[in-house]
């Protein structure tokens, strides 16, 4: 048995387009296609072409959220990412994943769905992957990142970012059909922790009920040991989100997400820097995904909830750090960033200590870094926690 095969990491990647937005070519897209304040006042659900994308934009960086869409046209992704300087990247939160595990010396094993020249001229050298698909495909996602203090002013549109964030847009046959690998179960056999990602791109529900339930049986294969950990997404078809808790939930060990899926659950704002409000989030949210223990990360602190909450705590600091270094310092970060990066000041334990409190002991709270960047990165935020609470759990295991 492989190092890698104790770790799998599933069930999509693929390439991204990283860019950022700037205030000159937002402004003068307003112009281009005529739009209105007016437009911005909710997110957009249908993002046909180029229009739909500024519009979802705009109104994402007005409220400082992140968020993620289907678009139904393709080019537009490729039109929008030309007009900036942009790089290309892997991405998904099993291979952003895999990467941080990689660079932390933790062998993986990665299920994907899509592979071309850029995967694997991404992808470590000496790391193990399987591909579901037969040929090599390309459907790039668009990853737009702006500043907090972003402002745009055009037309009667006057805008300004509060927060930093990340939004994404996908147009992605091979992860809409999201094809499981044969032998994807004689793998689990062998595992000790399996991540699922990767339902929220689907939008077939007779294809998605398929593939979960190909994936129940996939998973009786795992030892009882094992740790699974799902992590939620924004759902491209909203109500899938329910079909995939309804068929894995009582398979699954770790439900993780970030505050805009929280809140996009609650159909409400949540003051996370409250403990009162968070408690009866949390509490609401229990309801709704009632996981042995769930995992929240947002951008103040993150906490692990639950009646095995105690079991993680280390794997919630890991996360923390790891997703903090790469707000820091990017993707090529060292071993001297990650020191550095655990040495700054903490946001202040009281919040914590409350919220712990008001949960009668079902809450373990990580405060996070107090982090004053000029320039931070906001891609792969929650996929990187994800690697750095794995990379504790993985720790153990070997």
């Amino acid at each position: 048995m492989s190092d890698a095969s104790r770790v799998v990491l599933g069930l999509g990647g693929c390439v991204d387009y990283e860019l950022k937005l700037t205030a000159e070519v937002l402004e003068q897209l307003i112009t281009t296609y005529g739009i209105s304040a007016v437009e911005l006042t909710s997110p957009t659900a249908a993002v046909a072409g180029e229009r739909d994308l500024v519009v979802s934009i705009l109104g994402y960086v007005a409220r400082g959220q992140g968020g993620e869409h289907f678009v139904a046209s393709a080019p537009a992704l490729s039109t929008f990412a030309d007009r900036f300087p942009h790089r290309t990247t892997l991405g998904g939160t099993s291979v952003r994943a895999g990467l941080l595990l990689d660079r932390l010396g933790i062998p993986s094993a990665l299920h994907l769905v899509t592979v071309n020249d850029d995967f694997r001229r991404l992808l470590p050298a000496d790391g193990e992957w399987f591909n579901s698909g037969t040929d090599d495909t390309f459907y790039p996602h668009l990853i737009v990142q702006f500043d907090a203090g972003l402002h745009v002013r055009s037309g009667d549109i006057d805008i300004t970012s509060p927060f930093p964030n990340r939004l994404i847009y996908v147009n992605d046959p091979a992860n809409e059909t999201m094809r499981l690998t044969d032998d994807l179960g004689d793998r689990l056999a062998q595992a000790s922790v399996f991540l699922i990602s990767g339902f929220n791109a689907m939008r077939d529900p007779a294809l998605l009920d398929d593939r979960l339930r190909a994936l129940r049986t996939h998973m009786a294969a795992l030892p009882a040991s094992a740790v699974t950990y799902f992590e939620d997404a924004a759902y491209h078809e909203p109500s899938f989100s329910a079909r995939v808790r309804s068929a894995i939930l009582d398979r699954v060990d770790v439900y993780g997400l970030n505050e805009d899926e929280l809140q996009t659950y609650l159909s409400r704002t949540v003051d996370l820097l409250s403990p009162h409000e968070v408690a009866d989030a949390v509490t609401s949210l229990f309801e709704l995904i009632p996981a042995p223990a769930i995992v929240l990360h947002t951008k103040y602190w993150a906490a692990v909830f639950g009646s095995h909450a105690d079991a993680y705590v280390a794997a919630v600091e890991a996360g923390v750090l790891m997703a903090a270094t790469r707000y820091v310092h990017g993707d090529h970060f060292t071993d001297e960033d990650i020191a550095s990066v655990r040495r700054r000041p903490r946001r202040p334990a009281g919040f914590g200590t409350s919220l712990e409190s008001l949960m009668d002991g079902r809450a373990r709270v990580i405060p996070g870094y107090i982090l004053d960047v000029a320039d931070p990165t906001t891609v792969g935020l929650g996929d990187t926690f994800v690697g750095g609470f794995l990379s504790a759990i993985a720790g153990v295991s070997r």
